[in-house]
């Protein structure tokens, strides 16, 4: 085993073992049940009547956990409020924002040249908001935030970083056999330890997970987010992380992923599930207090997302404002929807939509 000490730049960071090591019977196990949850999930995600409920809401809910992770927090009525128009929102929303812009950008440059370092580079500069390049300077050094005592020192100089990342992709694009699951509980891993950018890797590394899946048929859609997994269990995944490099215990790693991959996969059904639920009953009770107002493109326009300006109904379905003001106010009157005023603007919450975003699914335990 490569000679690791926590202080010094794990230049030597060796390329990921094989399948002869990576799938023992207990990882071949688990990836079994992770898979069947996942493939679930596809066929859930696509068979749903619109499925843009899901592309414009869980994705900003993944870009709230995973940007909770790196300590930048805000909450879901902020982004719900400023998702079309971020001006007026707080440094921190605002970059939330923009990790969800980048899970959209990581999924078209996936789409149309596959999961590469570009894809990468293209992510963290979406996250960060400017032009975001390979690490040049030496001195990154990850640190316990609570003591301040240095856990890793990642490779340092452009050349060796981006060698490193040329074997993450070929590692990612092999043709070896390997799980899927398998193989992106591995390159998460790679990608974190190679560090290759002065921030933003964890953000990155997280929108690439699901990239991975995309790329490899394992889903349609971007749906599938293990940050809430992660904030969950974040003990658990920073020292698992840190076994990889001091004791080469993938095992465990592996493990600890695919388990996060079922239970998110199983959690993110049931809320699928529940969000069909909803619709089907907020319909029937919309129909009882609108004419018109039960139109199936208006009830989409109310799924799409919680908060629901006149204007985006007036535009979808093709009525006056009169009409859409009607409708919506004939909501809040019923007690279906909630009036908000921003500015000039007048908001329509959907809460019982809201609640069921953000309900978690029971909490995950320790590894």
């Amino acid at each position: 085993m490569i000679a690791w000490q926590p202080d010094s730049p794990f230049n030597e960071l060796p390329a990921p073992p094989g399948t002869d090591v990576l799938e023992t019977r207990a990882v071949l196990k688990a990836a079994i049940a992770a898979n069947t949850a996942l493939a679930k999930l596809d066929q859930a995600v696509v068979s749903i009547p619109n499925p843009t409920v899901l592309i414009n809401s869980i994705p900003l809910l993944e870009a709230q956990a995973s940007s909770e992770i790196e300590n930048i927090v805000t909450t879901t009525d902020e982004l719900f409020r400023h998702l079309d128009d971020d001006a007026a929102a707080d440094p921190a929303t605002r970059e939330t924002l923009r990790y969800r812009t980048a899970l959209k950008v990581g999924f078209d440059r996936t789409i149309e040249r596959g999961l590469t370092a570009a894809t990468a580079i293209d992510v963290c500069s979406t996250i960060k908001g400017r032009e975001m390049q390979v690490r040049a300077m030496p001195g990154t050094r990850i640190g316990n935030p609570v003591t301040g005592e240095v856990t890793y020192s990642p490779p340092e100089g452009r050349d060796l970083i981006e060698a490193k990342l040329s074997e993450w992709e070929r590692f990612v694009h092999a043709d070896d056999g390997m799980d899927p699951l398998v193989r992106m509980a591995v390159a998460h891993y790679q990608f974190e330890a190679i560090h290759p950018f002065a921030d933003g890797n964890g953000r990155t590394g997280r929108i690439l997970n699901v990239m991975l899946l995309i790329e490899a048929g394992l889903l349609r859609m971007p749906v599938l987010y293990l940050s809430r997994y992660i904030i969950d269990t974040k003990n658990d995944y920073y020292r698992l992380l840190l076994a990889v490099t001091s004791q080469a215990a993938w095992e465990p790693w592996v493990l600890y992923v695919l388990a996060g991959i079922e239970r998110t996969s199983n959690d993110t059904l049931s809320k699928i599930e529940a969000i069909r639920a909803l619709q089907d009953d907020f319909g029937m009770r919309a129909r009882a207090v609108t004419k018109g107002g039960a139109d199936s493109e208006f009830q989409s326009v109310l799924f799409e997302q919680p908060y629901c300006r006149i204007k985006t109904v007036v535009s979808r379905c093709g009525v006056s404002r009169p009409t859409a003001t009607g409708w919506l106010n004939a909501l809040v009157e019923a007690g279906l929807l909630q009036e908000s005023k921003v500015g000039r603007d007048r908001l329509f919450i959907n809460r019982e939509f809201l609640r069921l975003l953000v309900r978690t699914e029971g909490s995950a335990g320790q590894i």
